[in-house]
């Protein structure tokens, strides 16, 4: 393991990987948030050469198969976490109804101090640990896994029935979630 998390050996390949919340903090709770990731989501696909094959968003994580379409994936998701941990620290602060932020942000605060590589906060654990999918039957478990999560977490009864999510897009065989996705 390096310094800060695992390497993504092969850039070009498929990961399962799953972002989360510092001490695993509920923010995704509020849609404003849950909004800003997938902005950065879609511009990352539009922009950036991101390829989506799966998503579920939580309350406290994130989890994606995705690849880099002639990019450095490393560096694409190095970035994408950079933008959305200042963008949603700034949502979170400048918010006057959100009720938690006299917490949150100290909590992102003091683990920003227990990093060499953040000057104020820290948003995401560094933890990712990217899965690289070297097989169909692998492929299809993680997907499962994905999008069997608000169910197991007992939000939904049936995982294309959670709107932060891609199981719709696989239940139906087309495209009708809030993030385009390459189907597995």
């Amino acid at each position: 393991m390096s310094v800060g998390g695992y390497k993504i050996r092969n850039q070009s390949a498929i990961h399962f990987i799953t972002f989360a919340v510092v001490e695993w903090v509920d923010v995704f709770t509020r849609k404003q948030y849950r909004d800003i990731l997938l902005d950065s989501i879609k511009f990352c696909e539009a922009e950036k050469g991101l390829k989506l094959y799966a998503w579920c968003v939580m309350s406290n994580h994130i989890h994606l198969i995705l690849a880099a379409n002639n990019s450095n994936l490393s560096d694409l998701l190095c970035d994408f976490k950079k933008f959305t941990a200042k963008q949603l620290v700034k949502a979170i602060s400048e918010n006057k109804q959100e009720s938690r932020k006299d917490w949150m942000l100290p909590v992102f605060s003091e683990a920003g101090k227990g990093n060499s590589r953040n000057s104020e906060y820290q948003f995401w654990r560094q933890d990712n640990h990217p899965i690289e999918l070297y097989s169909t039957a692998f492929c299809f478990q993680k997907l499962n896994y994905i999008h069997q999560n608000p169910v197991e977490a007992g939000i939904v009864e049936k995982a294309q029935d959670y709107l932060y999510s891609s199981a719709k897009d696989y239940y139906l065989g087309r495209k009708s979630g809030l993030l385009d996705v390459i189907f597995l």
